[in-house]
């Protein structure tokens, strides 16, 4: 199957997010993936807490637990009751944030709807993944000075497909004065 059978399922969608905390906007991308499931979007918050996926040939399902103005919000449960295997991603927030999220996605079963085989989430600190199977048309979305702080997709079996609410990092130093 080459790109062009995918290329009418890649979409990417940026909207001003009004959902966002205090006076911070996010930019929504995606969803990266295919046509099949129900639509969800936890919106934005704070940032991401940890993640967790369920998978074996390609993503089962994700939980996010955010944060919400210093508090642990958990999302709901994103797929279904599938995989064998199960991640836990758990960063040192609010030191730790998202950055970069990659991936793969083909169909799981011939002549079935493309889903979400691999995940791999970079943060500011570290690399965590990849999980699943990297089979199929990759896909990647880097955020140079920005932030992941929700999620959304489509879901149904599997993981469909995956998208995100993305804000400005702030980046906090020290200045040591002499």
């Amino acid at each position: 199957m080459g790109k062009a059978y995918f290329s009418s399922w890649i979409l990417l969608l940026m909207e001003s997010d009004t959902r966002a905390q205090g006076e911070k906007k996010a930019i929504v991308v995606g969803p990266w993936g295919g046509n099949g499931g129900t639509a969800w979007d936890d919106g934005s918050y704070t940032g991401v807490r940890e993640i967790t996926l369920v998978y074996a040939r390609c993503i089962d399902s994700i939980r996010v637990v955010y944060d919400k103005n210093g508090k642990p919000d958990s999302g709901e449960k994103h797929g279904g009751v599938g995989g064998n295997t199960t991640a836990q991603i758990k960063l040192q927030f609010p030191e730790e944030f998202l950055t970069t999220v990659t991936g793969h996605c083909s169909p799981v079963v011939y002549g079935g709807s493309p889903v979400i085989r691999s995940l791999t989430f970079k943060s500011n600190r570290r690399t965590f993944g990849p999980f699943g199977v990297e089979e199929g048309v990759p896909f990647s979305f880097p955020m140079e000075g920005g932030k992941i702080v929700g999620f959304k997709g489509r879901a149904g079996w599997y993981l469909d497909a995956i998208g995100f609410h993305i804000t400005r990092a702030k980046i906090r130093f020290t200045i040591q004065v002499i």
